[in-house]
């Protein structure tokens, strides 16, 4: 099968790589159709820092190989997204004169180039500028300020950027396999566009990202990106407390963080007698572990984040005063009692997102929390993204794409 629009988005992070190829429906661009998902392990990043390049360069050539043999897809270009402890994100405000007395596309273009300019960010690399608001002349808060009449323009910017260095490997890697990155969207903002309904935005709502090695949060109001922060603490912190206070490995500890860790037990009286045995795990250890003393250990390090979330909202003086719920996304936040703990320390409507709304996705086995910024990345990629080059004949390419094929069909 061989779709000319076809278009492949590549979500990595430090333990797992996924690869989705798809298309979007020629006569209706809203509807777009999953052709195939691989997930793959990711072994060779800590902390988004790549501990070996030849072993992740492998990792990515064979999530893209298995994605490639099960669409019937040959992929030399890809939209890309992930997350790094090393984002950082500013806010900075510029203003320029109007050139036609009518604003226009050139000059909004303008304001944000110079605001992006005057940040001085040592050794980074700035990704995306993202406008929170415009004023002209004197009208504050606008959010599209094309063909308005003014004489000047001030643009209010949120500026997302990463250290160079990671960027520059993470780029290498890629093309070291013979891939061309299209567009690089970090999951800070990928995840909140598509979880997000155009009301929420309107209103005050917080998406929060919680992941392996950090946790995001976003705040919108007024439909634009008023907020963002990142937090250093993950999920991995409660696999480390587990195995710490188990005594245990980090490993086991991760299998027994999600088969039978549960938050903010209600009836811990109930639980008090409640154990299950190291040996169902199929481990060599034959001793009994206490439910309510598992659910200590996790909880403990939940409200640590929560802790951290709120004092994030402290400082645009929103704590417990967002109308429009936290909205929660990834893997790590089915975890069960997680909605009734948040609800109890943020004093607000928690809801999980999970893709329900299209069939397709559904279908396609990725109605999970955890695809929230792959599946907004093939969103932008249609919006935004110049596709034109994607079949564009590169010589280095026919012969890698001659070698692969060769590779992909010979017996191992």
């Amino acid at each position: 099968m061989w779709t000319s629009n076809t278009i492949t988005t590549i979500d990595i992070w430090s333990s797992k790589i996924r690869t989705v190829i798809w298309y979007f429906d020629n006569e209706n661009k809203d509807n777009f159709h999953i052709l195939w998902v691989w997930i793959s392990n990711s072994k060779a990043i800590r902390k988004w820092n790549i501990l070996d390049m030849e072993e992740f360069k492998n990792n990515l050539d064979s999530s893209l190989g298995e994605a490639e043999k099960m669409a019937w897809e040959q992929v030399n270009g890809a939209y890309i997204s992930f997350n790094s402890s090393s984002f950082e994100v500013f806010r900075n405000k510029w203003v320029v004169a109007v050139t036609w007395w009518e604003v226009s596309e050139e000059d909004v273009e303008r304001a944000l180039e110079m605001a992006k300019n005057w940040v001085n960010l040592p050794n980074k690399e700035i990704l995306k500028v993202i406008p929170e608001h415009f004023c002209v002349d004197l009208e504050e808060w606008i959010k599209n300020p094309i063909w308005m009449s003014a004489r000047k323009l001030e643009v209010v910017s949120n500026i997302f950027s990463m250290n160079l260095n990671v960027l520059n490997n993470m780029r290498k890697a890629i093309s070291d396999i013979w891939i061309e990155i299209y567009d690089i969207y970090p999951n800070l903002l990928s995840s909140p566009e598509w979880v997000l309904s155009k009301r929420q935005k309107e209103l005050w709502v917080v998406c929060i990202d919680i992941w392996a090695s950090t946790t995001w949060l976003t705040i919108y109001e007024n439909g634009v990106l008023n907020y963002s922060s990142i937090i250093p603490i993950w999920w991995d912190n409660v696999t480390n407390d587990i195995a710490l206070w188990l005594r245990t490995s980090t490993w086991v500890a991760e299998k027994i963080k999600i088969d039978y860790a549960e938050l903010s037990l209600e009836s811990e009286e109930w639980y008090e007698d409640q154990s299950f045995d190291m040996w169902e795990l199929n481990m060599w250890e034959q001793w009994e572990v206490s439910r309510l003393y598992l659910s200590r250990i996790v909880t403990a390090r939940y409200e640590e984040i929560l802790y951290f979330v709120r004092e994030e909202l402290k400082r645009v003086w929103k704590d417990w005063m967002l109308p429009e719920w936290a909205i929660c996304v990834w893997w790590w936040v089915k975890m069960r009692g997680f909605v009734n703990l948040w609800k109890k320390n943020l004093k607000l409507p928690v809801f999980i997102w999970t893709p329900v709304s299209k069939d397709q996705l559904v279908d396609s086995s990725i109605s999970d929390p955890v695809f929230a910024a792959v599946i907004w990345t093939m969103i932008l990629s249609n919006m935004f993204g110049n596709n034109s080059n994607i079949f564009s004949f590169n010589i280095w390419w026919f012969f890698e794409s001659i070698r692969k094929l060769f590779k992909k069909i010979m017996p191992k």
